[in-house]
């Protein structure tokens, strides 16, 4: 084979590479770990209700990053083992210890992304879960030290890139922001350059000051 047919193939290869790379850097991990400690009366009793408490407790934690707060909370106060269930992905355990009525382990468990999002979405819950059903859009998650001053900044920043946005939440010096993904080098390159930081987080934009 020639050397110009060999660096055709490696260019071909680097860019599927490099195209892998990109989408894996852009999902979202809604992964979280519980630790529990549970006595009943029988250790599978313990097993199953430290399950039940590490499920509810990591989908809070984990969907409390991408959602807001008090809708999340009063959500899963009516929801239904079975709905939570199905949110799961996968789920590992380590350190697990048994007597006749205890049990405890630290539970890993995965959400799925777009069972959540449609869980979330159907219950009322404000969310900006990236389930890849939009490839156009991405989410900047924007934490404000100053929430006046740096909203205000935020929007001129915007401006000047002209870039069309959606304010999908606003609460507690906490604002998420929908942009054209076409625009994300842009807006990045224009935040570090007025101080911001932000950094890549499960497909969303964390982004401070």
């Amino acid at each position: 084979m020639q050397s110009s047919d060999m660096k055709k193939i490696n260019l071909v290869l680097f860019a599927m590479f490099c195209a892998l790379a990109n989408g894996a850097s852009g999902a979202v991990d809604l992964s979280g770990t519980a630790s529990v400690n549970i006595t009943s009366e029988t250790a599978a009793g313990a097993k199953n209700i430290a399950f039940d408490e590490a499920r509810r407790q990591i989908i809070l934690d984990v969907l409390g990053q991408y959602a807001m707060p008090e809708q999340l909370s009063a959500a899963m106060q009516n929801a239904s083992g079975d709905a939570l269930t199905a949110m799961i992905a996968s789920s590992s355990i380590d350190g697990e210890k048994l007597s006749d009525t205890t049990y405890s382990a630290n539970i890993t468990m995965t959400i799925n992304p777009k069972i959540a999002k449609n869980w979330l979405d159907a219950n009322g819950v404000q969310n900006w879960i990236p389930d890849g059903s939009d490839v156009n859009r991405f989410v900047a998650l924007v934490v404000m030290s100053d929430p006046i001053a740096n909203w205000s900044e935020l929007n001129k920043i915007i401006r000047n890139e002209k870039l069309n946005f959606v304010t999908k939440y606003v609460q507690s010096g906490q604002v998420a922001i929908e942009l054209p993904a076409s625009s994300r080098a842009n807006f990045t390159i224009a935040l570090r350059e007025n101080g911001w930081r932000y950094a890549n987080q499960g497909g969303v934009l964390r982004v401070w000051k």
